[in-house]
């Protein structure tokens, strides 16, 4: 699961030695820094295979951190909040993503001019 927040880009995946854990990845430090301390989870450095930054945590944590990013947004603008949160570099990843994803646009909406 991608995982897209005000602080971050996450990437969650099971965790193949525990079931009830899942492991949460990211590219950068910064992104799995609210969860961290949240959850009083290490973050782990070159432990992994793409993604530079880990930690491992049981999957109600991590449904408790997506429970509390989700209550917490009080802005009307995504990229706006993310551009003041995680500047420009961030940005303007996260914009590359949305101009991908709008690629997925179905037929449908299409032919309404979306």
């Amino acid at each position: 699961m991608w995982v897209f927040t005000e602080t971050g880009f996450v990437s969650a995946v099971a965790d193949g030695r525990n079931d009830a854990s899942l492991v949460v990845r990211a590219r950068d430090r910064a992104s799995l820094e609210a969860l961290a301390l949240r959850e009083g989870c290490d973050i782990e450095f070159g432990a992994g295979t793409d993604y530079p930054y880990r930690l491992t945590c049981d999957r109600a944590t991590f449904g408790t951190w997506l429970v509390a990013q989700s209550s917490s947004i009080d802005y009307r603008n995504f990229k706006n909040r993310v551009h003041d949160t995680r500047g420009d570099q961030f940005a303007d990843a996260l914009m590359g993503v949305w101009s991908a994803m709008n690629e997925a646009t179905d037929d449908e909406a299409r032919a309404q001019g979306w």
